[in-house]
């Protein structure tokens, strides 16, 4: 599941592409973000350093999109489409990692996720990035949420 204290495996849906992620904070940062691609895409991610994302296996097939300003740079698996992490735009020296991709964690146990404001980026308005609001997730009878269902 996890090797060193913070570093997590991960992989795409068909495994065709393989990564360890040595995460800031482990799943201390957590996020999501308003972006006009966050919103789309809607992944809960933390927080790696440059070099924090190893792709182990599969890197042929891993495919990047970049839009607006062309800084952050989405990852994902050219064969299954799964978005696996991207460079950050606001700080191109942190990555973002999907945590829906990495062993043994599930999107749905947070309760809270912060959303940070990304329509008014601060890299567009000189201000400090702000807080848009949190989003919660209170399962109705707790049920138990497998992958690969």
């Amino acid at each position: 599941m996890t090797g060193d204290a913070g570093t997590r495996l991960g992989r795409c849906h068909c495994g065709a592409v393989r990564f360890e992620a040595t995460l800031v904070d482990d799943l201390a940062s957590v996020r999501r973000c308003t972006c006009s691609y966050c919103r789309m895409r809607g992944a809960v991610v933390a927080m790696a350093k440059t070099g924090g994302v190893v792709v182990t296996e599969g890197e042929d097939v891993l495919t990047s999109y970049r839009f607006h300003t062309g800084t952050a740079q989405h990852f994902f698996c050219s064969r299954c489409g799964i978005y696996t992490h991207h460079q950050r735009r606001s700080d191109p020296n942190l990555f973002a990692v999907n945590v829906a991709c990495l062993e043994g964690v599930n999107p749905f146990a947070f309760s809270e996720v912060p959303v940070m404001d990304s329509i008014r980026h601060p890299t567009d308005t000189g201000e400090p990035q702000r807080r848009a609001g949190t989003l919660r997730f209170d399962p109705a009878d707790r049920p138990v949420i497998r992958d690969g269902v």
